[in-house]
């Protein structure tokens, strides 16, 4: 069975409307949409992502999926998860996960700034 790369994980975000990839912190890369981040990529074995309006929402997935699935260090209180590419959470979820950080985040910019 093949399982997601960090490439396709890339390739996946920058197909959203109106993303890009930008280059924040040396040798992190991250997916925004407007200015604002929708996932970090960093090495390519993972990709953090929002996965809740708080804590509280985001640990369901944590402990559906204990190991795979981590609080991200400093904005993890805000709702963002660590996903561990390859590990127990179907690609396809990953998937799903990314396109609702994305749609969430596209949610919280201001209409003018929203991709048409």
């Amino acid at each position: 069975m093949t399982r997601l790369s960090g490439s396709e994980v890339l390739e996946h975000c920058l197909a959203k409307p109106g993303a890009w990839q930008d280059e924040p912190w040396e040798g992190d890369v991250v997916a925004k949409v407007g200015d604002k981040i929708f996932a970090f990529l960093g090495g390519g074995h993972g990709v953090g992502i929002k996965c809740g309006a708080n804590r509280e929402e985001a640990d369901e997935l944590v402990d559906t999926y204990p190991g795979d699935v981590t609080k991200m260090a400093y904005i993890g209180r805000s709702g963002w998860n660590s996903v561990r590419l390859g590990g127990s959470v179907p690609d396809d979820e990953i998937l799903e996960l990314i396109d609702a950080s994305y749609e969430t985040i596209v949610g919280k910019l201001p209409k003018s700034k929203r991709p048409t």
